[in-house]
């Protein structure tokens, strides 16, 4: 028997295999995040955030550094502000639709910044090994001795309180938990069969690094930059709550919380309208992470 009269109407066996393997772990991933609703809901609801932080600013009437004392503390749907307006008559929408795109910027930039930093680090002191990898792991764990906040406040008053300082600052040691996963699956993946045979081609340890380890780095990767934006975000909010974050006029939602909280007493609906854009923006994340962890975990297969 052929293996083309094993599956009707088959005409290249395998050409069939090839497909059957070619739907691996990437193609079994997605379909298996696609089912998970809460994972697929998340998607969702922070495509429709980063739609509003994007275009939101620019189709609200009022600026969001607009002050109007004349319409100061306006209940929310009063004068045409729809979410109201703060202690100097600033628009609500327009000042969270702002604070939004601020905090997703800092949350992604800085997670690019420790992505880049942490592979490239993990990577290097995986693949070498020895004593090379040793004394950089000593190094990652006195960082990770220092007060995590200290550190980025040092940064900031060292260099100033420029929003992009702020991006690379947290950025710089969010880092470290990523250099140790890259690490480990470096260690676990320099034995296997594609890494001798690139070796027994001649390839470049540099070259093997970044051609055959980082990619097959994808799956733990992706994963955790999910979980590490809510986690920069958090860490912008408080820096932002303490008044070391991002500064006025320019807002982040956790200026706004701030703000709100000191003024609560006088209108609840300035403290409530940014902590509500902030639970559902990490929730949103949080899922998404789940998902992905879910989908791409072989032990749940």
């Amino acid at each position: 028997m052929t293996a083309s009269t094993l599956i009707p109407g088959m005409r290249d066996g395998s050409k069939d295999m090839q497909a059957v393997a070619g739907r691996s772990l990437w193609d079994d991933a997605r379909r298996r995040l696609f089912r998970n609703r809460l994972a697929v809901a998340g998607m969702a609801v922070l495509g429709l955030l980063v739609l509003a932080a994007a275009i939101g600013p620019f189709l609200v009437p009022f600026a969001f550094d607009e002050v109007t004392k004349t319409d100061v503390y306006l209940r929310p749907l009063q004068s045409g502000h729809l979410l109201g307006t703060d202690y100097i008559g600033r628009d609500m929408l327009a000042r969270i639709l702002v604070g939004l795109r601020v905090s997703l910027g800092v949350g992604i930039t800085a997670t690019i910044v420790s992505l880049v930093i942490g592979i490239a680090y993990g990577a290097t002191a995986g693949f070498i090994g020895g004593r090379v990898d040793e004394g950089m792991m000593r190094i990652v764990d006195v960082l990770y001795a220092l007060p995590f906040v200290f550190f980025v406040i040092v940064l900031m008053v060292a260099f100033g309180r420029n929003i992009f300082l702020i991006f690379l600052a947290i950025g710089a040691v969010e880092w470290l938990t990523m250099a140790r996963i890259v690490r480990g699956q470096t260690i676990s993946l320099k034995q296997a069969e594609f890494v001798e045979a690139a070796r027994a081609a001649g390839m470049s340890g540099a070259g093997i690094v970044f051609r055959h380890i980082v990619p097959n780095l994808l799956g733990p990767v992706a994963v955790y930059v999910t979980l590490t934006i809510p986690q920069v975000i958090l860490l912008e909010s408080f820096l932002s709550f303490i008044g070391m974050g991002v500064q006025e006029p320019l807002t982040s939602l956790g200026t706004l919380i701030s703000i709100g909280a000191n003024n609560m007493e006088l209108a609840t609906w300035l403290l409530i309208w940014p902590a509500l854009f902030m639970v559902v923006l990490l929730m949103s994340f949080n899922f998404i992470g789940d998902g992905l962890r879910d989908a791409i975990d072989p032990k749940d297969r």
